[in-house]
C-alpha cells in the first residue's frame, strides 16, 4: 500500500527520539532532517517539505516541548499534527444542492486515472445516502468509455444517460439536465474525456461545458502512482478550470504517495474521498487525521469498525456467535466468515488499519503466514471441495475423504489434515473458554482463528 516505505522510516525516526530521556534543539533537528529526507524520497513536494519541516520545528524546539517528561512523544504529537493539517484537517464532503435542486457534478482527469469507474462509484455512494443519481457519458473519443459508464452503472443500480459519441459533450451535459429533471434525477454525474495529457483542447471543453449548464462541483481524479506530476495535474486543472475537490486514485498501490500529502498545500482543494481498489466499493471518504494516523503506524480502527459495520451482515452474525459459544463452529461457517474477511479487503487491508501492524515496520515482525492471502485461498478451496455434508460434519472426514478432498483442490493432504486439526482444536477450545466470548465463568484469554 502506499506510504509503506515511508511510515517505516517515520516509525524507525521516531524510536530513536522516544529512546532518549531527553531531547536537545540539536536532536530534533536531525530528526526532521530525516523526517525531510523520508518525505522528499515519498515524492512530496519540495516546497511543501519545507514549509511542513519549519511548522514542525518552531512548535517542536520550544521548551515545553524539550523540557516535557516525554519529548519524543511530544515532537511525535507535533508531526502528527501537522501531517493532519497539511492534508486538510476537516474531512470535506461533496457538497450537494438542497431540496429538489440538481447537483451537476463534472469529472474530470487524464486517461487512466481511473475517472469512469470513479465516476460510477461516486454514484453508488450518493445512492447510498438516498440520493438519485443520474450518470452522463460525455467522454466521445475513448472507445468502449460509453459501454464501461453503462455496466458500472448497472452494477450499482443507476441510471446512465448516453447520447453515442457523434454529439457535443456540452449539449449531452445539456441534454442530461433536462432529462433530470423530467425523470426526478437530484443528481447529475458527467464523466467527461480524458486525455493523455493536459491540452487546451480539453480545457476549452470543459469550460464549454460549464457554460451551458450549472455545474455545482467539478471533482478531479488524479492517479497517486503518477507521484508528483498528480499534483501538476491539480494545479493545471484547477488554474484552468477550476475544481472543487480531489479523488486520488490507486492509493491501494505500490506508489509514494506523495500526492496525498501535496495537494491540499499546493491547490488549496479538499480530498474528498481515495481509492483503495478495482472493485465498485473500493472508495473511502478521505480523512486527514486517520491518514495521518494509518503513516505515522497508528492504525485506523475507526475505518476498519465502519468497513465493518457496512460490510457484515449482523444476522449472520449473531448466529455465528452463537455457534461459537455453542462450540458448533464448521467448515460452512468458515467459508461464511472467509467471505466477510473479503468483503472488506482481506486480511492484509484490515490489518493496515491496525495499529502498529500494517504500515511500519512492525509488519516485518508478523508471521506472514498467518495472513497469506494465498493461504486463505488454499484454505477455501479445501472447503468448496468437501460436500455439503462433509462441511456442516466434519467428523465424517476419513483418510479417503480427505484423500479425494485434497486432489480436488490441489494441494498436499497434509494441508487437508493440518485444516481439520485446526478445526477440531478450536472446537475445543470454545468448549474450554466460554468466558472469552462474554459468556458466564472460564477464563478469559486469545484464540487464533485457524485460516
Amino acid at each position: 500500500m502506499a506510504f509503506d516505505s515511508l511510515s517505516d522510516k517515520l516509525q524507525n525516526i521516531f524510536k530513536n527520539l522516544r529512546g532518549k530521556g531527553r531531547l536537545s534543539e540539536a536532536d530534533v533537528k536531525v530528526a526532521l532532517k530525516e523526517i525531510k529526507m523520508a518525505l522528499l524520497e515519498a515524492d512530496v513536494s519540495f516546497k511543501v517539505v519545507k514549509q511542513f519541516i519549519n511548522s514542525v520545528q518552531e512548535r517542536a524546539v520550544g521548551q515545553d516541548v524539550l523540557n516535557s517528561l516525554t519529548p519524543g512523544q511530544m515532537v511525535i504529537k507535533i508531526v502528527n499534527e501537522e501531517l493532519v493539517s497539511l492534508m486538510g484537517s476537516e474531512t470535506t464532503e461533496i457538497d450537494l444542492k438542497g431540496g429538489q435542486a440538481i447537483t451537476v457534478i463534472m469529472m474530470m482527469g487524464l486517461q487512466g486515472a481511473g475517472k469512469t469507474t470513479t465516476t460510477a462509484k461516486i454514484a453508488g455512494k450518493l445512492k447510498e445516502k438516498g440520493k438519485r443519481p443520474l450518470l452522463v457519458a460525455c467522454d466521445v473519443y475513448r472507445p468502449a468509455a460509453i459501454k464501461q459508464l453503462e455496466i458500472n452503472g448497472e452494477k450499482q443500480g443507476v441510471p446512465v444517460f448516453s447520447m453515442g459519441d457523434k454529439i457535443k459533450p456540452a449539449d449531452i451535459a445539456k441534454a442530461a439536465v433536462a432529462h433530470a429533471e423530467k425523470n426526478g434525477n437530484n443528481v447529475v454525474i458527467l464523466d467527461t474525456a480524458g486525455r493523455l495529457h493536459v491540452d487546451e483542447e480539453m480545457m476549452a471543453e470543459l469550460r464549454e461545458i460549464k457554460s451551458v449548464v450549472d455545474v455545482h462541483q467539478s471533482i478531479l481524479v488524479v492517479d497517486a502512482m503518477t507521484g508528483q506530476d498528480a499534483v501538476n495535474v491539480a494545479s493545471s486543472f484547477n488554474d484552468e478550470v477550476g475544481i472543487d475537490g480531489v479523488i486520488i486514485t490507486k492509493l491501494d498501490g505500490d506508489t509514494r504517495g506523495g500526492a496525498a500529502l501535496s495537494i491540499k498545500a499546493v491547490t488549496g482543494k479538499p480530498i474528498l474521498y481515495v481509492g483503495m481498489g478495482e472493485k465498485l466499493s473500493d472508495l473511502e471518504q478521505f480523512y486527514p487525521d486517520r491518514m495521518a494516523s494509518r503513516i505515522l503506524g497508528m492504525g485506523d480502527v475507526l475505518t476498519l469498525i465502519e468497513k465493518a459495520q457496512n460490510q457484515i451482515d449482523e444476522e449472520k452474525a449473531k448466529e455465528m456467535e452463537q455457534k461459537l459459544r455453542k462450540a458448533e463452529f464448521d467448515f460452512e461457517d468458515y467459508l461464511e466468515s472467509m467471505k466477510q474477511v473479503k468483503n472488506m479487503g482481506g486480511i492484509g487491508s484490515i490489518l493496515n488499519m491496525l495499529p502498529g501492524m500494517g504500515l511500519g515496520n512492525q509488519m516485518k515482525n508478523v508471521n506472514m503466514d498467518a495472513i497469506d492471502e494465498s493461504a486463505l485461498g488454499r484454505v477455501e478451496a479445501i472447503i468448496l471441495s468437501m460436500t455439503p455434508q462433509e462441511r456442516r460434519n466434519p467428523s465424517l472426514l476419513n483418510p479417503s475423504r480427505k484423500n479425494r478432498i485434497a486432489k480436488g483442490a490441489g494441494v498436499d493432504i497434509a494441508e487437508v489434515n493440518r485444516l481439520v486439526k485446526q478445526q477440531e482444536q478450536m472446537k475445543k477450545m470454545m468448549k474450554q473458554m466460554p468466558g472469552m466470548l462474554g459468556g458466564k465463568g472460564g477464563k478469559r484469554g486469545k484464540f487464533r482463528l485457524p485460516f
